[in-house]
């Protein structure tokens, strides 16, 4: 038997689209990680990007656990000395709540040079409107979230 990888052109991509809304931001954020790596494929290759595309709608809707509104802070600086920037999971959620997603999703992907592409293949948007209509998205089933 030889085992058999998947190639740059052979795999089959897929749009899916996730609701947000009242769903918790880690237990999310790990079935996202998962189809964007393509984990729930069967032609699943580590060193391949295997994924599907995946469309989280209504990012300002998502929900935590415990005191992270106001204990979780998001840094950030311009490499410059004094430049650190940081905010509460509160300001960032009134700032910008697509960048929270993508945070955690980007803390559940493996960390290596194929991460950087694989985190390009999530789109989230704050409200229900998103313009990835002609890509026909499905809606996706997660395993550990309440419907």
């Amino acid at each position: 038997m030889r085992t058999w990888n998947a190639a740059k052109g052979e795999i089959e991509r897929k749009w899916w689209i996730v609701d947000a809304t009242g769903k918790n931001l880690g237990r999310l954020a790990s079935e996202v990680a998962q189809v964007i790596r393509g984990k729930n494929k069967p032609q699943f290759t580590p060193n391949q990007d295997t994924g599907d595309f995946v469309i989280v709608v209504n990012a300002d809707k998502v929900v935590t656990t415990g005191n992270k509104n106001v204990e979780k802070h998001y840094y950030r600086h311009s490499r410059f000395f004094g430049s650190l920037k940081s905010r509460n999971y509160n300001e960032q959620m009134e700032h910008d709540p697509a960048f929270i997603i993508q945070e955690a999703v980007r803390g559940m992907l493996p960390n290596n040079k194929l991460s950087k592409t694989l985190i390009t293949k999530l789109k989230a948007y704050r409200g229900s409107a998103h313009p990835h209509a002609a890509q026909k998205p499905e809606a996706l089933t997660l395993k550990y979230l309440k419907q």
